[in-house]
């Protein structure tokens, strides 16, 4: 299984994690990334591993990002192995993963994750399971908010062991990103009706309730209080995001507040 898989990168300025990722990749004869543009070593750590092909495209979206990075890079391979830079394959996944043998119907495998602060497994964390592992054009990219949504053609299986999710950037980047992020998902949210949200994002429309539910949620039925400072941290990135896109959510609100003053 192993010898029909062509892991997939994405990469912007991810000199903190990129070696590790592909240190856990040496498996594989073709790994495909997509750099829209580092300036950071990324793409001079990247240059050290033999079996890397690197392509630059400039980003416009997650989703036409990961199009291009799957579909018009030259994979032979079946299948597919999505990747971001911080995603950790570890031993025990690897060999979970050389050991499947999908029947013809498969379309996909759903793989979850252990969030790491500094390398260290969290017990959980709001991260969700994902079709990791496809075959190739069985699948299709959305833009969703700030992320892309892929879409499945056929039955989706699932594999036990876990990705790592170990993102070393610093404090000041994550902060940075989430400002973009959130603008994102407070657009999604304010064209989306209330019908088609889940509970979690109507929690979040009400612009108050969401910190202090995400908070809640993490230390309490999550667990993460018995994490220590580790749990937290990975707590207060939480809130932190869910509090940035009350920000956003509620200067749209007095923008649109402003404009409808202004035409009367």
């Amino acid at each position: 299984m192993l010898a029909d898989i062509t892991p997939v990168i994405l990469t912007y300025n991810e000199a903190a994690n990129i070696g590790r990722s592909l240190e856990r990749l040496s498996w594989a004869g073709d790994v495909v990334i997509v750099d829209s543009g580092s300036t950071d070593e990324t793409l001079t750590i990247a240059g050290r591993f033999p079996n890397i092909r690197t392509f630059h495209r400039p980003f416009d979206s997650h989703a036409e990002q990961w199009r291009f990075a799957t579909g018009e890079t030259g994979i032979a391979t079946d299948w597919i192995l999505r990747l971001d830079a911080d995603y950790m394959v570890e031993p025990v996944l690897r060999e979970e993963i050389a050991g499947l043998v999908p029947a013809a119907e498969v379309a996909a495998y759903e793989i979850a994750f252990s969030y790491c602060i500094d390398g260290r497994p969290l017990r959980a964390s709001l991260y969700p399971p994902l079709p990791v592992l496809f075959r190739r054009g069985r699948a299709r990219f959305e833009q969703d908010g700030h992320t892309e949504k892929l879409s499945i053609d056929g039955p989706v299986g699932r594999v036990s062991n876990r990705l790592l999710h170990d993102d070393r950037k610093s404090l000041e980047r994550w902060l940075q990103s989430q400002v973009r992020y959130q603008a994102s998902e407070a657009e999604k949210l304010s064209t989306r009706a209330w019908s088609e949200l889940g509970w979690a994002d109507r929690l979040r429309c009400t612009r108050v309730l969401g910190p202090p539910a995400v908070a809640l949620h993490c230390l309490l039925f999550k667990g993460l209080v018995f994490d220590g400072k580790a749990g937290l941290l990975y707590t207060a990135q939480r809130i932190a995001a869910d509090l940035i896109l009350s920000m956003h959510l509620l200067r749209r609100d007095l923008e649109r507040a402003g404009a409808r003053r202004s035409s009367r």
